[in-house]
């Protein structure tokens, strides 16, 4: 293996550090900038490398120590040897220079990030990662990579504490599972009231057994109001007992004329993993739109509402859009517990959704769209076919994001103002809003 002498300068959107020898840029995971570190390289192009850090030669003054045992082995953090402030400062960099360089977004467009107001103990879903061997369970998540389980030291540090106390009484439910070699892993969500829900997933045949087991071991689940059997990816959740939903509250006042709403979503539905970021998102998205109680308003990758039923009352009309039926049966169970009745939510695929409204000669005042990772290329193509005024574009992933404003861009849509949010702390992962408003003839 190559071994080569590398000075971190800074972080990049991935995870790792970057450094440069010999005009090659360096990445290397589990640095910080100031390190010196000698560095064995896993893969070399013409103009890069990716290594792993051999030796630390000289440590930055900005480590710090990690709280997790595992950081470094678990793929689940990236950044907690910095403190939350550089974590911070790397993320707004990172967004400006990306937002720049794919899609020529100035830099005094782009706002301050917003952090979270809790870097650890946030997160309120986590999937894990089960492997039984020699007669005892691994318990926790997979290495960065790999489907090699690592397993946490009874709680995880970015997990909700309701989920934290639940693993300890998961490792005994798994301990006395009936068939341990077919429990690849288990679900928890929980909703802001610290109400869980457990999906677990079997890979055997006998659905029935494993249901009375599971219903039997409720009891010593803590916080735990609904239980779920999972048997693949195409075959429906089978309730065990318990509630469908989990909720979290948008609390009154908490954003301009945004109204107290309860939002719900299933089992298996999608939600932020962050409450406390997700208000946060819907506050700006809410500032963005400024709307005056007459627009038409689209929410494409709708999900479960939860941007456009809290906006459903300050505008005049909302048709939401999702592939996915379960989140569409969510959004419209919330329609009806917030007695929105000026919303229409269908389930179909966006770039269909949108071409069949166009050829339907509907026209809206307002789109707002928050694709998967991947983003929404196609999608943005045809999104000015329908005149919006303005574009709100909530994205995950900042690469994606610029690209697409580059397609916008050329449909004379422009970035107005782009906000980063910290959703992910102790991740290199960056959520943002960016508002485009559509160019006047006196702009051309």
């Amino acid at each position: 293996m190559q071994q080569l002498l590398v000075k971190i300068e800074k972080m990049a959107f991935g995870g790792s550090g970057v450094g440069r020898v010999e005009g090659k840029v360096c990445f290397v995971p589990f640095t910080a900038p100031g390190d010196t570190v000698r560095v064995g390289v896993k893969r070399g192009k013409a103009s890069y490398c990716e290594g792993e850090v051999l030796e630390i030669i000289e440590p930055s003054p900005l480590r710090v120590a990690p709280p997790c045992p595992v950081f470094g082995s678990c793929g689940g953090c990236d950044w907690q040897h910095l403190s939350y402030s550089d974590q911070l400062q790397a993320k707004q960099e990172i967004f400006a220079e990306t937002l720049w360089r794919f899609g020529r977004v100035e830099r005094g467009l782009i706002l301050p990030i917003i952090p979270s107001a809790e870097p650890y103990n946030y997160r309120c879903r986590v999937q894990l990662k089960l492997h039984y061997v020699n007669g005892a369970f691994q318990v926790g998540f997979y290495q960065a990579g790999t489907h090699q389980v690592i397993t946490i030291p009874r709680q995880c540090a970015i997990a909700h504490p309701a989920i934290n106390a639940l693993y300890l009484p998961l490792t005994r439910l798994a301990a006395g599972f009936p068939e341990p070699d077919k429990l690849p892993q288990m679900d928890v969500s929980v909703g802001d009231n610290g109400e869980t829900f457990l999906i677990v997933h079997y890979s055997g045949a006998r659905p029935e057994d494993i249901s009375t087991y599971l219903a039997g071991t409720v009891g010593e689940l803590p916080g735990v109001v609904g239980v779920f059997l999972q048997g693949g990816r195409k075959t429906p959740l089978r309730r065990i007992v318990g509630s469908e939903c989990l909720s979290y509250q948008l609390p009154e006042g908490f954003a301009n004329r945004i109204p107290a709403t309860t939002l719900t979503f299933s089992a298996g539905g999608f939600s932020q993993v962050n409450y406390r970021q997700n208000l946060a998102l819907i506050r700006l998205v809410a500032e963005f739109a400024d709307l005056t109680g007459q627009e038409r308003l689209l929410d494409l990758f709708c999900g479960n509402g939860n941007f456009s039923i809290p906006l459903a009352k300050n505008c005049a009309e909302v048709v939401g859009i999702e592939e996915s039926g379960q989140s569409i049966g969510d959004a419209r169970v919330n329609c009806r517990i917030n007695a929105v009745k000026n919303a229409n939510f269908k389930s179909m695929d966006a770039v269909a959704g949108v071409r069949g409204l166009v050829a339907g000669g509907e026209r809206f005042d307002l789109v707002i769209l928050d694709p998967p990772r991947a983003g929404a290329t196609e999608v943005v193509k045809v999104i000015p076919l329908l005149l919006p005024r303005k574009i709100i574009y909530v994205s995950c992933d900042p690469a994606t994001l610029a690209r697409d404003i580059g397609q916008l861009r050329q449909n004379h849509y422009a970035v107005v103002k782009s906000c980063p949010v910290d959703m992910f702390p102790q991740t290199y992962h960056i959520e943002s809003v960016t508002l485009l408003e559509k160019a006047t003839t006196s702009d051309n």
